[in-house]
């Protein structure tokens, strides 16, 4: 299984360690409960590892997921969201099936950091309420029961979760060997039993895995959970292939498979609702503490995943007495986390359109969800890529004092460029316009449209234009539109520029002198 299964189970042994407080806290933040964050940890965990195409990530709950189960279960309850889960699971399979993975890495790295902001910041404002020691969530919005919790906060729920919050930050920096969220938890725990305060506890978790079950399994449901389900399998998908990335960056093992970690996502998202368990995927803070112990197979997440198991079903009448706000330390710092702030100035400093990106991404996630902030984040970088390549295209006109004026045309000559690339040649004054078209990398119906329409202009006030150097992948969708066959036909259409400047000599009787006898390389 593995080249030094020593050190697998060592990391696998830490790893277990430190996920036990972020399953904990992931499952009573997605409404399914505790239970169901391990369910997701043990089970998921297990066969995505068995399974994936990445020999070092780690995968689990995550806190983007639970932003997305969080709704599903208040609208449709329990029964709905493990439905979702399953669908997910089988939506994975379907793209691992069609070798999608290369796709899906493609999709701008701005989008992805926007879309981790808006996480973030729901998972910090979803843990509020029960930060302030609120036992139930107020009803509304995210930011609605935010704001309404804060009219009556526990100060002691709010100094132990601060705490919580502060041991995992500054434990994670100065000591990141230690486990700083599971210790920060059982000292909050133990603390608060032996001073007998009253603060809203976890309450009863069960000391096994429930047998598997279909019986949440409404067939009549599924059409309306299908774009929830979709949802679902995006992240997951997404996630699970950065996260692999990540993990083959920051080792120098073996490169992962995305379509062989995507089938292995697909079924152990299709496991998991079956013991009651959350939607999961490749995790980067458990991945990242898997690399830094030095895993070197897939033994490690294994062992991860079996450890955990045991760990929280041996303690379960332990971790049933966990203040809920101690957990929602742990997330809020979690959270914190997530963000990149040294990126994030990085890519401010470097371009203002991505960072926009980021931006309209993060706030359409806080504010709609993740399909339309994907599709805000991809209409605002599809609008800049168009941009940068329009702003890419020019025409020059050659300084060198012919009797006939020269233009070279460069960059693409597309619907968004066109009318602005070829109207510097309807001021042009000589009888004889030659343009140069070598150079141009990419046309479309409105450009070649818009350049028959400059020609005929031209013509029409007397001005003979000669066409040279036409790349030959741009010669057919020309020829369909009918843009060159008068030119052909009159003979003004020509390969190299040094024919074309000798026709324009020959047509004004001039002498062939000069730069103009020098042909000019092709690019075919």
């Amino acid at each position: 299984m593995g080249r030094c299964p020593r050190k697998d189970v060592l990391a696998g042994l830490m790893v277990a360690i430190t996920a036990l407080p972020l399953a904990l806290g992931l499952g009573a933040a997605s409404g399914l409960g505790p239970q169901a964050g391990l369910a997701s940890a043990v089970v998921a965990g297990g066969l995505a590892a068995l399974l994936g195409g990445s020999n070092l990530q780690v995968s689990g709950p995550t806190g983007v997921l639970t932003v997305v189960i969080a709704p599903v279960v208040h609208r449709f309850g329990a029964r709905g969201a493990l439905t979702v889960g399953l669908m997910a699971g089988l939506l994975v399979i379907a793209l691992a099936l069609s070798r999608v993975s290369g796709c899906l890495r493609y999709l701008p790295a701005p989008i992805v950091k926007g879309f981790t902001i808006g996480s973030a910041a729901v998972i910090i404002l979803q843990q509020i309420p029960p930060g302030l020691g609120i036992a139930v969530r107020p009803r509304g919005t995210v930011i609605e029961a935010a704001v309404r919790s804060m009219a009556h906060p526990n100060w002691v729920a709010i100094a132990l979760c601060s705490a919580v919050v502060v041991a995992r930050l500054v434990g994670g920096r100065l000591l990141p060997n230690v486990p700083s969220a599971l210790v920060a938890v059982v000292g909050g725990t133990v603390l608060v039993r032996v001073l007998g305060l009253s603060l809203p506890r976890i309450g009863h978790v069960p000391s096994s895995l429930p047998h598997p079950s279909l019986g949440f399994l409404d067939f009549r449901s599924m059409p309306v959970l299908l774009p929830s389900a979709v949802t679902v399998a995006a992240v997951v998908a997404l996630e699970a292939l950065i996260t692999a990335a990540a993990a083959d960056a920051m080792s120098d093992g073996e490169p992962h498979d995305g379509d062989r970690e995507l089938f292995g996502q697909g079924v152990a998202n299709l496991a998991a609702p079956l013991f009651g368990g959350l939607a999961a995927t490749g995790t980067v803070v458990r991945t990242a503490s898997n690399v830094r112990q030095g895993a070197c197979s897939r033994l490690a997440a294994l062992v991860h995943a079996v450890a955990l198991g045991v760990l929280a079903f041996t303690a379960a009448p332990l971790v049933a007495t966990v203040p809920v706000c101690a957990l929602a330390g742990v997330l809020i710092a979690t959270a914190t986390r997530m963000v990149d702030v040294r990126s994030l100035r990085a890519l401010a400093r470097a371009d203002r359109g991505q960072a926009a990106v980021v931006a309209v991404t993060a706030v359409v996630t806080l504010a709609f969800g993740l399909v339309a902030a994907v599709t805000a984040g991809l209409v605002l970088a599809a609008g800049l890529a168009l941009r940068a390549v329009v702003r890419s295209a020019c025409v020059r006109r050659e300084p060198d004092g012919r009797s006939f004026a020269v233009y070279r045309v460069e960059g693409p000559l597309l619907f968004a460029s066109a009318a602005r690339l070829l109207r510097p040649l309807m001021r042009c004054q000589t009888g004889v316009v030659v343009l140069r078209m070598a150079r141009v990398t990419a046309v479309d119906a409105t450009g070649i449209l818009a350049l028959r329409d400059t020609v005929a202009a031209l013509a029409k006030r007397g001005t003979l234009v000669l066409v040279c150097g036409i790349r030959d992948q741009h010669l057919p969708p020309m020829d369909a539109l009918g843009v060159l066959d008068e030119l052909r036909t009159t003979g003004r259409l020509f390969t190299t520029d040094a024919e074309a400047d000798a026709f324009a000599r020959a047509e004004l009787d001039l002498p062939r002198v000069g730069s103009s006898s020098r042909a000019e390389p092709h690019y075919p």
